[in-house]
């Protein structure tokens, strides 16, 4: 598989790649650049709106416009307006935390999840923004936020705690939300780097972006075997998702930050957006409902 540049952003830390299929729009964040990036694939245009507030990630809604959780809390953005209005913020008494990795689940929840400046100590949390603006915490302790993805058949959630170096499963209910019987799904060796965002294809292999390793790689989550792997030419990779017209295409997201000089003169590129053809379709992004 061939790996092309898509977008020479440079971001500090880019992340959060979702793909909204019904709107062809792909959407990214540079989380400490505090920045949000739209690219539609009609008219073939990046588009850049400036926070003055870290941003962890973005959802498409469904109503238009999107969702964001920034350092303070999930709040609704009208790009054509450039309006950004509040919903809730459940850890404002947590000055030292920000939201990190999220995305939809199947009934067109939010779910977004923190961490702090260390990442390690379990000050963070997983949350659930539903339809009516309620929130709710749904995993505590949590080191660093990261990948979240449901199985196609909507009975399983897979999450990331990226210090842990583990995927772990949990039953799903589509319904009420309720996740259940955490058990470990993919465990990281040591020496790959670590587990960042991921995203899932129609066979319900996972697809994780490894964190100080280079590229990304392709997991069975039942047998716990790694499948596949793919070289990408910067250290921390970290999330992808798919798009394009046949859902079969891996945007991946990459960062600069705590990359050295000398690595950033072999990878000049590290913060871009990558592309690369897969051989299996994925699934689709959720749109928020609310």
């Amino acid at each position: 598989m061939t790996v092309e540049l898509l977008f020479d952003t440079k971001c500090k830390l880019g992340e959060g790649p979702i793909w909204d299929h019904t709107r062809n729009l792909f959407y990214w964040v540079d989380i400490l650049d505090q920045k949000l990036y739209r690219y539609g694939a009609r008219d073939n245009k990046v588009e850049v709106v400036a926070f003055d507030r870290a941003i962890g990630c973005v959802v498409p809604r469904e109503s238009g416009g999107v969702v964001v959780a920034l350092q303070d809390g999930f709040h609704f953005y009208d790009w054509e307006l450039g309006r950004l209005e509040p919903i809730t913020d459940p850890e404002s008494h947590l000055q030292d935390n920000r939201f990190n990795d999220g995305k939809c689940d199947p009934a067109g929840r939010f779910w977004a999840g923190t961490t702090d400046s260390v990442g390690v100590d379990g000050h963070g949390a997983l949350y659930m923004l539903d339809t009516s603006l309620k929130v709710s915490k749904k995993i505590k302790n949590v080191g660093t936020s990261n990948g979240l993805v449901w199985s196609p058949d909507a009975t399983a959630m897979y999450f990331i705690d990226t210090p842990t170096r583990q995927v772990v499963r949990y039953t799903y209910e589509l319904e009420s939300g309720m996740i259940s019987d955490p058990e470990v799904g993919v465990e990281f060796p040591e020496g790959s780097g670590l587990p960042d965002g991921m995203t899932i294809d129609e066979e319900g292999m996972l697809w994780i972006a490894h964190w100080g390793g280079h590229g990304v790689s392709r997991w069975d989550p039942t047998s716990g075997k790694q499948l596949d792997f793919i070289q990408v030419p910067a250290v921390n990779v970290t999330s992808c998702t798919f798009g394009g017209a046949e859902m079969n295409e891996l945007y991946i997201t990459t960062a600069r930050t705590r990359t050295s000089e000398a690595e950033l003169e072999q990878y000049p590129h590290a913060g871009g957006v990558f592309r690369v053809q897969t051989g299996v379709k994925g699934s689709y992004n959720e749109r928020f409902g609310g």
